[in-house]
């Protein structure tokens, strides 16, 4: 196997929470939102925008909301959006009827873009020693995220991104083995679904008891019960959040 240093800064991917005070210079963020900017679009639409935070009091909401310090203790955080009102402005140039532009198609558009630039960053970050983590947890509560960043209509707050250099390195978290998630073809669960559960259980436990900190006792299979049963209240807002925001129109 060829030697790469891409891949292997890929396999070595994981999750920094806690990050020194130090700051991105300008010229590392300018070199971060070039990678975004030159990641895969799909119809090159282009249909994502990231906004920069460094308001302390837009910080602190959202530690708030997402229940995290480290959406404040970072090098720098991006937010992540869906963005179809920028092509909005675009069409309405020409008078065109611009309706397609909140549909669920265009909404993913929109969910695909800002991911896959997210990822370039993180690939980008971490091939210069520094560090990264995601926050869903916006979305815990949309609307104020929505109010907070003055979004317009057919725009939508997906995830934050945190990065900044690492104050220490956590052990790699086992992910599930590509048996369970890879198919041929075909989607098919293996004959022998559960053995591999069990051993997957095993070695997520094992990780959990043994990593140097935020020790716990829990299986994969009790980690994703515990998903299906319970979300933050406002999550279940989201649809609703969605179509005030001018998407799911055809819904």
């Amino acid at each position: 196997m060829a030697n790469s240093s891409t891949i292997e800064t890929l396999l070595n991917h994981r999750s920094i929470r806690d990050f020194t005070e130090q700051q991105l210079s300008e010229q590392q963020v300018d070199q971060l939102l070039d990678a975004a900017r030159q990641s895969s679009s799909s119809m090159f639409m282009q249909q994502f925008s990231i906004i920069n935070v460094s308001d302390s009091d837009i910080k602190k909401n959202l530690v708030a909301i997402t229940g995290h310090p480290y959406a404040a203790n970072n090098g720098h955080l991006f937010i992540f959006v869906a963005d179809q009102y920028r092509n909005y402005l675009i069409g309405r140039e020409k008078g065109l009827d611009t309706k397609l532009l909140g549909e669920t198609d265009r909404l993913l558009g929109g969910v695909y873009d800002a991911t896959i630039a997210a990822q370039s960053i993180v690939t980008a970050a971490e091939s210069i020693g520094l560090g990264a983590v995601y926050l869903g947890s916006i979305l815990n509560d949309a609307a104020k995220v929505v109010d907070m960043l003055n979004l317009p209509r057919l725009t939508f707050p997906l995830f934050a991104l945190a990065v900044g250099y690492p104050a220490n390195s956590p052990e790699l978290k086992p992910r599930l083995p590509k048996s369970l998630t890879t198919f041929n073809d075909q989607y098919k669960i293996p004959d022998n679904f559960d053995d591999i559960l069990d051993d997957y259980d095993k070695t997520l436990t094992n990780y959990y008891a043994t990593r140097s900190t935020n020790n716990r006792s829990e299986t994969f299979r009790e980690q994703i019960d515990r998903h299906i049963l319970s979300s933050p209240k406002k999550r279940r807002d989201l649809y609703k959040v969605l179509r005030s925001q001018g998407f799911l129109t055809e819904a």
